[in-house]
């Protein structure tokens, strides 16, 4: 299981401990130390369209009107933190967030 985020962001920190108590081997990967490839971006994207973007961040409000009107590939490649956080990849399926649903599904 690989958990990408950034260190600093306490939901990234909740959902490791959680997942870890759980029994899960947690493999973090911090986003702005080692950002993520092309290939990556586009598989995220695929998955969840421009729904990955944290539109509420003051990352994405920073962003000049055209970046904030380019696609969600590029604004990730911009600026990685511009992600929803955390961003899971388990047994093949990626999970955006730490809500209910995604605790349901990881958890059980």
């Amino acid at each position: 299981m690989i958990l990408y985020g950034i260190s600093t962001c306490e939901t990234c920190k909740k959902a490791i401990r959680t997942l870890e108590a759980a029994g899960h081997k947690i493999t973090f990967r911090d986003i702005r130390a080692n950002p993520l490839s092309t290939a990556e971006i586009s598989a995220i994207v695929q998955e969840f369209g421009d729904r990955v973007i944290n539109k509420q961040s003051t990352t994405y409000r920073s962003f000049s009107d055209f970046l904030r009107m380019s696609e969600a590939e590029e604004q990730i490649a911009a600026q990685p933190t511009v992600m929803k956080r955390p961003l899971i990849h388990a047994d093949g399926k990626w999970y955006v967030g730490w809500d209910d649903a995604v605790q349901t599904a990881l958890l059980g």
